[in-house]
C-alpha cells in the first residue's frame, strides 16, 4: 500500500466514524439546552426575481440663462465682476414684458430610485426625488434609458409617481407592512451614490416612528426604522421583506455627516400605495380633516384626567366652523376612538381621519369631564388651516401673590370672552414655581383644572382646594397659539 492509497483509506475510515456516531447521536435526542444552528438568509433569489422592477432616477432641471459678456467666457475670473455693469438684456436693458426669464441648457440636478408597479410604466418613487425636475430619466436594469413624465408629486407623505412609455416591464409585488415586525430581515434596493442597483441588507429595528424632523408635512407617516445600509440616491427605492414583497419606501436616514450612520427610514408600504394610487388616478391626493389641533396623551395627563391608560389624542384647538366644532368637539377633549376603533396617539388619529373621504359621517368617542361621549361629524376635505385667534393679554390689575401651584389668576372680563369665543376661562396675572416650570406665562387662559371647568376665579380656587397634595395636575391652557394642556408637577415648586 502507497502513501496515497493510505490517505485515502484513513479519509475513508474517519468518514464511516463519523457517520456512525452521527447515526448513534440521531438515535438519542439532544439535550434541550443544546445550541440551535441558524442560517443566514440567502437574498440572492429574491434579488434576480425582483430587481429589475427597481430603476435609477436621474433628475435635470434647467438652470436659468447666465448672461453672456463679448470677449469673456463663464470661466473668466473677471466675468462677475464686469457682469455687475452691464444692463439687463433686452430693449433699454429690460426684459420683454411678460417674457420668462431665460432658461439655460439642462443639468445635472439630482439622482434617486424607485419601482415599477405596473407592467405598462407607472413608477413609485419619492416626491423630493422629482420634484422641480425639468426632466427625468429612467434606466432600467437591461440598460435602457427612458424619459419618464411627472404624474404627480405629494409633499405630505413624500410620494410620487412618475411614468414611462413601455409595455411589459416587470414588476413589484406589494406587500402588507401592517404585519412587518421589528427583528424582521429586509433588504433596500436602490442606486446609492449613483450606483444602481445596489442591494444592502438588515432588519426592521422599529415600527411606526412618527413626525422625525418636526416636519408638518410629514406628520402623519408612521416611519419603518431599519439598520439597512440607505445612503443618498436610495431615496424612492423599495424595502422588501423575505418573501420579496415591497412593505416600504426608502426615504430619510438619520446622520450628521449626509451619509449612512446606522439607523435609517421608510414610508410603510400600506400608507404610501394608497397615495400613489390616487396618483396614478387622478395626479392629486385627497385627504379629510375635521379642524382640530392635537397633541399626544402623556401618562401625566391621563392620571390627571382619570384615563385608564395613556392613549388617544389630547385636543388644544378647535377651528371655528370645522366639521370638530359643528359635531360637538371641545378643546380639552381627548378622542380616545374613531368609528370604534382605538386612537393610539395624535398621528394615528391624523393619518386614520385622512384616509377618509370628504363627505362622510364618522362616529367619535371622546373623553370629557372624566366620561365618554359620542360625537357625530362630517369629514371635509383637507386644507392648510391658519393659526388660531389669540388670547388676551395681562389686563390693568394689579398682580396679585401666586398661591397653590404658583398661580395667580383673575377674571376676564365678558367683553373679552365674547371676542375670543371663550367659555369661561380665567387670566393668569402672576406665575412662579411648578407652573411657571410647567410653561405657563402671564397673559394665559386656563379654562379647566384636570375634568373641572373653571368658568371664573371662585371655580378656580375651588377645583385647587380638591387636589390631592403632591399629585400632578392637567390644566387646559389657551394662549396666543391655541389650546394646550400643561402638566404642573406641584413638587417642583
Amino acid at each position: 500500500m502507497n502513501r496515497l492509497q493510505a490517505c485515502i483509506l484513513s479519509a475513508f475510515l474517519a468518514f464511516g466514524a463519523v457517520t456512525v456516531q452521527g447515526e448513534a447521536r440521531a438515535a438519542s435526542p439532544a439535550p434541550s439546552s443544546a445550541p440551535v444552528g441558524v442560517m443566514l438568509p440567502d437574498f440572492a433569489d429574491l434579488v434576480d426575481k425582483y430587481g429589475p422592477a427597481v430603476v435609477n432616477i436621474n433628475t435635470e432641471t434647467r438652470m436659468q440663462a447666465r448672461q453672456q459678456i463679448p470677449g469673456l467666457s463663464e470661466d473668466d475670473p473677471f466675468y462677475e465682476f464686469f457682469k455687475r455693469f452691464m444692463p439687463p438684456e433686452g430693449p433699454q436693458g429690460k426684459s420683454p414684458k411678460g417674457a420668462p426669464a431665460p432658461k439655460g441648457p439642462l443639468r445635472p440636478f439630482g439622482l434617486g430610485s424607485g419601482f415599477i408597479v405596473t407592467p405598462d410604466g407607472y413608477i413609485v418613487t419619492n416626491a423630493h426625488v422629482v420634484e422641480n425636475a425639468d426632466q427625468v430619466k429612467v434606466r432600467l436594469t437591461d440598460k435602457r434609458e427612458l424619459i419618464a413624465k411627472v404624474v404627480g408629486v405629494d409633499t405630505r407623505s413624500d410620494v410620487a409617481v412618475i411614468k414611462v412609455e413601455a409595455t411589459s416591464l416587470p414588476t413589484v409585488k406589494i406587500g402588507d407592512s401592517n404585519k412587518l415586525r421589528t427583528g424582521e430581515w429586509v433588504i433596500a434596493i436602490g442606486s446609492p451614490y449613483g450606483f444602481a442597483n445596489t442591494v444592502t441588507a438588515g432588519i426592521v429595528s422599529a415600527t411606526s416612528r412618527d413626525n422625525l424632523a418636526n416636519d408638518p408635512n410629514m406628520d402623519a407617516v408612521p416611519f419603518i426604522q431599519t439598520d439597512v445600509a440607505v445612503n443618498p440616491g436610495n431615496s424612492g427605492g423599495p424595502l422588501l421583506n423575505m418573501r420579496g414583497e415591497v412593505v416600504g419606501i426608502n426615504s430619510q436616514i438619520f446622520s450628521r455627516t449626509g451619509a449612512f450612520a446606522g439607523i435609517s427610514f421608510a414610508i410603510p408600504i400600506d400608507y404610501a400605495y394608497g397615495v400613489a394610487e390616487q396618483l396614478m388616478k387622478s395626479g392629486h391626493v385627497t385627504r379629510g380633516r375635521i379642524g382640530v389641533g392635537i397633541t399626544n396623551v402623556t401618562r401625566d395627563l391621563a392620571d390627571s384626567l382619570g384615563l385608564a391608560k395613556a392613549q388617544g389624542a389630547a385636543v388644544g384647538t378647535v377651528e371655528e366652523g370645522s366639521p370638530a366644532a359643528k359635531g360637538g368637539v371641545q378643546p380639552g377633549d381627548v378622542i380616545l376612538k374613531v368609528e370604534g376603533r382605538a386612537v393610539d396617539g395624535s398621528a394615528d388619529l391624523s393619518r386614520t381621519i385622512r384616509a377618509i373621504k370628504p363627505g362622510t359621517k364618522v362616529h367619535l368617542t371622546v373623553w370629557r369631564n372624566g366620561k365618554t361621549h359620542d360625537v357625530t361629524l362630517t369629514v371635509v376635505e383637507f386644507k392648510d388651516e391658519e393659526a388660531g385667534a389669540a388670547v388676551p393679554t395681562s389686563t390693568a390689575v394689579p398682580a396679585p401673590k401666586p398661591g397653590k401651584l404658583g398661580l395667580a389668576v383673575v377674571e376676564i372680563p365678558d367683553d373679552q370672552k365674547k371676542a375670543l369665543k371663550l367659555p369661561g376661562g380665567v387670566a393668569v396675572q402672576a406665575v412662579e414655581g411648578a407652573a411657571q416650570a410647567a410653561g405657563i406665562q402671564q397673559g394665559d387662559v386656563i379654562l379647566r383644572v384636570n375634568n373641572t371647568d373653571v368658568p371664573n376665579v371662585k371655580a378656580f380656587n375651588e377645583a385647587l382646594a380638591k387636589l390631592a397634595p403632591g399629585k400632578t395636575v392637567a390644566l387646559l391652557v389657551r394662549d396666543e397659539n391655541g389650546t394646550r394642556f400643561a402638566i404642573v408637577h406641584p413638587e417642583a415648586e
